[in-house]
């Protein structure tokens, strides 16, 4: 007898609708495991195009140097980490000097302290103090998500004459002037009055302190210097510009300056740090290898448990239905009929699991990427990948469940009640 799929499949949704409160104890774990796949995939393709997206418009050709080492860190710094001098402003300059295959160089430096809160009238927005720095020109120059919406950027005869005059980002200029031209207000950062010049546009993407670069404020070099005379209350931060396709020997040239002028010993490891945009990607892919790996470690556990509840309850499936088994074989239901019937119910049951575990994450980054401001898109691999194991959940623990109703004898089958 040729094998019916549909009648099976139609046999496996009459039983589910049968008993709905049983079937839908039995696929919570199901559920959950394909949930938690599909929430970190989404949440995790989002952020790794927002991160990408954020790192790579620094421009290609550049990288970042600073006193500390860069990237994702987990505990306290070491202490010859904390130990080292402060990257200064005669530094940075020495670096164009030194190093033929560097194009450009923003200096930029930033205040120790933690919050500075920028006014306008009523409105304020709180900065972090990587959002609020002095630069030179070449800063417009070397950023290449630094374009200006309007106004023009500091220019040396601002420098020189320690104007006080800003450039801010879309996203202050929002929050402070709603309806208004932000061009020649005064605003109020960290207690003094600064004249608006420039807007930037609004860069791509956004995560943390990399992505804050629509938060900014930037004001002339000497300007800081003139607010914060005190060497302990900032820092430094270089980003270097490489000719095309040259950064690789800029960077090795920025190292050799580096260590000479601030007198590293030649066995000694650099007082500073330098990062690429592909050196930051590369250690963000590791810190979402990691928590991949932990997704998967959790959604196994719910997959698992859902698995173990389907055998278990296939299995009572069987024995309740032994006489049903028995009236099928006694009219010629065949031993591969039985089992694909029983694998078909078990695999409906995990599909029907894995369908609305897929609806439940969706639902979750929606309304996570929502209330964070994150890009949160489920890919259609995830959507695959989640159903797909949901259905193989019920194959592999439904085969024995299967196997025991195929093998039953018809006629002891029969005489059960």
């Amino acid at each position: 007898m040729r094998q019916d799929y549909r009648e099976n499949l139609k046999l496996a949704l009459d039983t589910l609708r049968a008993h709905k409160l049983r079937s839908a104890l039995t696929i919570v774990g199901v559920v959950i495991g394909v949930t938690i796949m599909i929430v970190v995939a989404g949440l995790l393709s989002g952020f790794n195009t927002t991160v990408t997206e954020t790192i790579t418009g620094f421009g290609a050709d550049t990288a970042f140097i600073s006193k500390e080492e860069q990237g994702f860190h987990t505990g306290r710094r070491s202490e010859e980490e904390r130990k080292r001098k402060e990257l200064t402003l005669e530094q940075g300059q020495a670096l164009l000097e030194g190093a033929p295959d560097i194009k450009a160089v923003a200096i930029s430096i930033f205040p120790e302290s933690a919050s500075i809160t920028a006014r306008y009238k009523d409105a304020h927005v709180n900065l972090n103090s990587n959002d609020f720095r002095g630069t030179f020109p070449a800063f417009a120059e070397v950023y290449a998500n630094a374009n200006l919406k309007e106004g023009r950027f500091i220019s040396d005869g601002d420098n020189e004459h320690k104007r006080d005059v800003a450039v801010i980002g879309e996203n202050i200029a929002k929050a402070l002037f709603p309806n208004v031209d932000p061009i020649g207000k005064l605003i109020n950062a960290g207690g003094h009055e600064f004249e608006v010049i420039g807007e930037f546009e609004l860069p791509k993407g956004g995560f943390g302190n990399m992505g804050n670069e629509d938060r900014r404020v930037v004001i002339p070099y000497y300007t800081f210097r003139k607010l914060y005379p005190n060497p302990s209350s900032f820092y430094h931060g270089y980003r270097i510009e490489a000719y095309p396709k040259r950064l690789d020997a800029a960077v090795d040239e920025a190292r050799s300056v580096l260590r000479r002028v601030r007198k590293v010993p030649y066995d000694a490891p650099d007082s500073f740090s330098i990062q690429t945009s592909q050196q930051a990607i590369e250690g963000f892919y590791s810190v979402v290898g990691a928590v991949a790996l932990a997704t998967l470690v959790l959604s196994s556990i719910g997959l698992l448990i859902g698995g173990v509840g389907v055998m278990n309850i296939m299995l009572v499936s069987v024995t309740e239905r032994t006489r049903e088994i028995g009236v099928r074989k006694a009219i010629g239901a065949r031993r591969g009929d039985i089992t694909w019937q029983f694998l078909f119910e078990a695999m409906t049951l995990t599909g029907m699991g894995g369908i609305i575990g897929i609806l439940f994450g969706w639902v979750v980054v929606l309304l996570v990427g929502g209330a964070l401001d994150w890009r949160a898109v489920v890919p259609i691999w995830a959507v695959v990948v989640g159903f797909g194991v949901s259905v193989a959940i019920g194959l592999i623990f439904g085969v024995w469940p299967a196997l025991k109703a195929a093998r039953l004898d018809p006629v002891v089958a029969l005489r059960y009640e």
